[in-house]
């Protein structure tokens, strides 16, 4: 791992959060945190693939950390935790397993029912919603932990 490795999987992400916070009109004292918390979850993702793992164990991974961090983030800036979360976690979006699934929808639907054709198709729409579904996890998990109780009033 070099320090072009380490520059592209947390420079990139980071621009991407900051960019849906700022779509998104998130407060500008919070956009610092927004993109250090996509940096992190992504270089945890990245890591993990560099390690072996699935891309879904590796999302999965890098979601729950983006989830820790929200909470973090939130408790020190005094904002809502999906401020946090929701932009740390849109680089991980699994579009081009999207896109691929959606294509070979129109490919099956014009062409017919091919075998190879149908298995990848069926492959990249599970990828998709297994990824979609380590996110919602990730972040949901650590929120569940540490909630907060309010007082019954």
């Amino acid at each position: 791992m070099t320090i072009w490795w380490f520059l592209q999987y947390t420079v990139w992400p980071a621009i991407a959060a900051l960019g849906f916070a700022m779509l998104f009109n998130v407060p500008t004292r919070t956009l610092a945190a927004c993109a250090l918390g996509a940096a992190v979850g992504y270089l945890v993702r990245a890591f993990c693939l560099e390690m072996g793992a699935q891309i879904e164990v590796a999302v999965l991974a890098g979601a729950t950390v983006v989830g820790f961090l929200g909470i973090l983030f939130a408790r020190i800036w005094k904002a809502p935790t999906p401020v946090f979360t929701v932009p740390g976690v849109i680089s991980m979006v699994p579009g081009s397993f999207a896109f691929k699934a959606m294509m070979g929808v129109v490919e099956l639907a014009h062409l017919g029912t091919g075998s190879p054709l149908l298995i990848e198709t069926v492959v990249f729409a599970t990828k998709a919603a297994l990824i979609l579904g380590g996110i919602a996890i990730g972040i949901a998990v650590p929120n569940l932990l540490f909630r907060r109780q309010r007082p019954v009033i």
